[in-house]
């Protein structure tokens, strides 16, 4: 059980950096596709901070302790923050592909574990990420696509 407390809250790490990343291109994106990069990063983030509390309340229902402090989730993560500066729509939209491959990656091995373990919750959560992630992937990279 450490190890997928462990990778439960690695995860958590990513997510918290991953919605200030979004928060901030948010504030900071421009360009041509302004309005619809803007609209859609508040979508993302909000869906993320659903996320962020339903991962950390999981890690909890699995009687551990989630991560909580920003110095915590900087140590833990693996998505790179974001600069306090004007970005492209087209820059931040490669730049959240890449992350949400790194959140596909982490809940996929997440997943795997879970199975290894027995623990179908946190396996049936990851299902639910998984298939979500996806989904925005594929968006995404259709954006991006000429």
């Amino acid at each position: 059980m450490e190890t997928l407390i462990k990778e439960l809250n690695q995860y958590l790490s990513d997510l918290s950096v991953f919605y200030r990343k979004l928060q901030n291109y948010h504030w900071n994106v421009k360009g041509s596709d302004f309005f619809v990069v803007h609209e859609k990063l508040e979508e993302y983030y909000n869906k993320i901070n659903d996320q962020i509390d339903e991962v950390a309340e999981h890690i909890l229902m699995l009687n551990s302790e989630p991560l909580g402090t920003m110095k915590d989730y900087l140590d833990n993560t693996c998505i790179v923050e974001a600069k306090n500066e004007k970005i492209d729509g087209c820059e931040v939209i490669k730049n959240i592909i890449t992350d949400y491959t790194t959140l596909l990656k982490k809940v996929s091995e997440i997943k795997e574990e879970a199975d290894n373990q027995k623990n179908y919750g946190t396996s049936s959560l990851m299902d639910n990420y998984i298939s979500l992630y996806m989904k925005n992937l594929w968006m995404l990279n259709q954006t991006i696509s000429k």
